[in-house]
Order: C-alpha cells, then structure tokens, then sequence
C-alpha cells in the first residue's frame, strides 16, 4: 500500500471518523486494560455527540490538566464542521490503547472489525492520532 493515498472528495464534502490509540472511552464505558503484559487489542465506540470523555494512559492524566482533546480532537472536528472546513462527522469514532506488544489479535480481529464498521458507515477519510 503507498504511504499517501489522494483523496477522492474534497475534506467539506467528506465523512470523517476518528481513530485513536489514545485509550479514549466513555466514562461508563470499561477502562483499558494497562497491567495486561502483551497490551489490550480490544476498542471503544465513542459517539459524535459524546460530551464526556476520559482515557485509560499510564502517561496522561485528564485531572492534571491534559487537554484531551489534543489526543482526540472530536469536539474540534465538531467545531470544523460547523464551519463547514469539513463535511460530516461519522456517528461513531473508535479508541485503542497504545503499547500493544503482540499485536495479533489486534491485526487478526479487532482492527479489521473497526474497518468494517467504518466502511459500512460510509466514511471517506479517518483522522489518525496516536499518542
């Protein structure tokens, strides 16, 4: 696969999802598993009207001050589509954790269900940010 891929739509008429391994999640939601050894494959849907959020990182701490969306930028794409700089927001978004050691549950599962999904919704470009 080519590291660019030319997009087919400009970004105002495009949807976009976000795609995190930034250990984003709901506060309902369950917590990242970080104590597991070879890292946790599974993922989070977060909703586009989500309006709280907080993260399962060893390195992050939203109670010190960390400015979450720098890692998950949803509600500044909210923003940017107000603006009409982007053209629509996929109703969902998906959050991994980082520091995954063996990732081939993760490459044998719960990625390509992710990418399904994304499909399915129709979305044109996905936002990556790692962290």
């Amino acid at each position: 696969m080519p590291p660019f891929a030319r997009p087919h739509k400009p970004l105002d008429e495009s949807r976009l999802a976000l795609v995190t391994t930034g250990g984003v999640h709901l506060p309902t939601q369950p917590r990242f598993d970080i104590d597991d050894p070879l890292g946790d494959c599974s993922y989070r849907e977060i909703p586009t009207g989500a309006v709280e959020l907080t993260w399962t990182h060893a390195y992050y701490r939203p109670d010190e001050g960390t400015d979450l969306d720098t890692v998950f930028p949803l509600w500044t794409l909210q923003r940017l589509k107000d603006e009409a700089v982007v053209g629509d927001l996929n109703n969902r978004h998906f959050s991994f954790m980082g520091a995954i050691h063996d990732p081939r549950p993760l490459i044998g599962e719960t990625a390509p269900e992710v990418v399904a999904k994304l499909a399915d919704d129709g979305v044109d470009a996905a936002l990556l940010t790692p962290s």
